[in-house]
């Protein structure tokens, strides 16, 4: 018979992970908040089709698969998007008994089981579905439960800022993480707002390879800035140890969950042969971004900020690294600040802050890497991409923060923007054309001129402000994922080098202001002006018309590009509707594939840039 050690001496079970966010009051907040929110996002896609209930046009019905009914009231806006108030929402067992026999419904995921004939939902599609929503919702009570007045998240720096945003505005499952554990969220998590120590890894030359430009050019220059000499001391000396050349190594961080549950699983053999050398963690403490993967180091703002393959599926697709285009981020970062510093309207007039990709180390997965029908997560896995910090980049007295804050509500229902626009001193009309004269002269220069868009989401486009609050310029970042260039060929592309072109994604002209379109109105103007009518007495149009101005200034700038306006119309009658949900629920669901998703595409919404003649 075995042996087993005595009690005294048995492993003591772990503490049951401690959850005081969830608690009734918290968790239906946060489940009205998002039922709204998939009932009107699913109606924006036309996944679903409410019909009008009242002769006014403001409520609305919705049959369900069971013979019921929701009724809720909604505010029409552009783009076709919907507004649905969580209050509003009510279940009929009997359609025909209307508000008299109805009761109040406040439960997304008993949506989802009454609606997933109507939903178009299969079963492996659901039962995925119902996980991770559960998850962000999860999520959302956690920040409801520390959530902080719009007067105390001013006050915040940036970094910090990122731990109280809410995610995705349109995506519904947009804090599904799937592939943590609810330890791993209270650990890793930008809610979860604690620093975390990285640990790194020696990685052989034989399967890594280095990239860099400029400062970081070679792989001594960037850990001279990343690591203390000591640390690079300890690293060398745990090479050696083993009897291994510290010379034929590239150090580089790696995320803990990573490192546990898919690198040690995955590339064993490489351990074993001493190719991969697990590494302390450096003395510096980081805090996880709203993409995740990201860290900023909040110990030494002046060193890179960090981006670390997850291979979790969160929104979209697994938040790994692809091993090409990681390779290829420097030599990207170096043909767009290229752009910028040879162009005086972007370099001195806007300003523009780029934060470069500067350096990246990729590792090679021998089997997975060649494999070209295998799942996509299989060859994201292992690598690491340095981006030049933000603080550094800004002058004195400007603070920054993502454009997603602007649609942060705080518990009390006082929005962040009304917050700023109240500091400022300025009125809601003055401060909103600042903040697009901060956003779009850039982004649209870069689209004219040089037929090359980024995708300036929330998250990826940050707002610059003065020391009273008034936006004055823009910073991008993610250049990699999101660079896009005309597949049209013109003259200013003659710069870039043959790396970067094979990189780059190509979408002809007519698409390429998706981009823009996508990404900023529709991606967070459509929610944004809603907001400013409630919160600042901006009306809807009037919002939509300081943003045509903008764009119509930028052209009386620029009357030599007259051709590229027509080439790039942003002011088209309509426009294609990306879809981001709809991917979700009918196009990929959770089957693996070899290539990275997209949006899908469903019919067209009118422009509300246009203004016909």
């Amino acid at each position: 018979m075995p042996k087993y050690p005595a009690h005294d001496d048995a492993t003591e079970p772990p503490a049951l992970l401690d959850t005081p966010e969830l608690n009734r009051a918290a968790w239906d907040r946060a489940a009205a908040r998002m039922l709204a929110k998939m009932l009107g996002e699913f109606a924006y896609e036309e996944v679903i089709e409410p019909a009008p209930h009242t002769s006014d046009g403001s409520t609305y019905t919705l049959g369900l698969d069971d013979g019921g009914s929701l009724s809720f009231t909604a505010r029409r806006g552009v783009y076709g998007s919907w507004r649905v108030d969580p209050d509003s929402i009510r279940a009929a067992e009997n359609p025909g008994l209307r508000d008299a026999g109805s009761v109040p419904f406040r439960d997304p995921l008993l949506f989802l089981t009454r609606a997933r004939r109507l939903l178009g939902l299969d079963g492996a599609t659901l039962g995925h579905l119902v996980r991770e929503l559960t998850t962000t919702l999860t999520a959302d009570a956690r920040l409801d439960h520390t959530a902080l007045t719009a007067a105390e998240l001013a006050d915040l720096g940036y970094a910090e800022l990122e731990g109280h945003q809410t995610g995705h505005p349109w995506i519904v499952a947009n804090k599904g993480r799937l592939g943590f554990s609810a330890t791993d969220a209270s650990r890793y998590t930008p809610e979860a707002r604690k620093p975390v120590r990285l640990p790194w890894l020696a990685v052989s030359h034989r399967i890594a390879a280095y990239r860099g430009v400029g400062a970081v050019a070679t792989p001594g220059q960037l850990y001279a800035q990343e690591l203390d000499t000591d640390v690079r001391a300890s690293f060398a000396d745990a090479l050696r140890a083993r009897g291994l050349d510290p010379d034929t190594y590239h150090y580089l961080p790696v995320h803990p969950w990573q490192w546990d549950e898919w690198i040690v699983p995955l590339f064993a053999p490489a351990i074993a042969a001493g190719d991969l050398v697990p590494l302390p963690a450096d003395p510096d403490v980081r805090l996880p971004q709203q993409s995740i993967r990201t860290f900023a180091n909040v110990a030494r703002p002046d060193r890179h900020t960090v981006k670390l393959p997850l291979s979790i599926l969160n929104t979209l697709v697994w938040r790994g690294l692809p091993t090409e285009r990681t390779v290829a981020a420097p030599a990207v970062t170096d043909w767009v600040l290229g752009l910028r510093d040879n162009d005086p309207f972007l370099r001195d007039t806007c300003g523009v802050i780029l934060l470069g990709e500067v350096a990246s180390v990729t590792v090679e997965h021998p089997l997975y890497d060649h494999l070209p029908e295998t799942p996509y997560q299989f060859k994201e896995i292992l690598g690491a991409i340095w981006r030049e910090p933000l603080l550094p980049r800004l002058a004195p007295g400007e603070r920054a923060r993502t454009l997603a804050s602007l649609l942060h509500t705080d518990p009390r229902g006082r929005s962040f923007t009304a917050e700023l626009v109240a500091r400022s001193g300025l009125t809601p009309t003055v401060w909103l054309s600042r903040l697009f004269a901060a956003l779009l002269p850039p982004l649209l220069h870069f689209l004219y001129r040089y037929g090359t868009v980024f995708s300036p989401h929330g998250e990826n486009a940050i707002v610059v402000f003065d020391e009273q609050d008034v936006p004055v310029r823009l910073a991008i970042k993610d250049f990699v994922d999101d660079v896009n260039v005309s597949a049209q060929p013109l003259p200013e592309h003659g710069t870039m080098p043959s790396d970067v072109r094979r990189i780059l994604l190509t979408e002809e002209p007519a698409f390429l202001t998706q981009f823009i379109h996508s990404g900023l109105f529709t991606g967070v103007f459509r929610f944004l002006s809603p907001l400013c009518e409630e919160q600042l007495g901006v009306p809807e149009g009037e919002f939509w018309s300081l943003v045509r101005a903008e764009i119509l200034r930028h052209h009386a700038r620029f009357p030599e590009l007259k051709e590229r306006f027509e080439m790039f119309d942003m002011l088209t009658p309509r426009i294609e509707r990306l879809c981001l949900n709809r991917n979700r629920l009918h196009l990929d669901g959770y089957r693996d594939r070899p290539e990275r998703p997209h949006a899908a595409v469903h019919g067209s919404v009118a422009n509300p840039l246009h203004v016909s003649a």
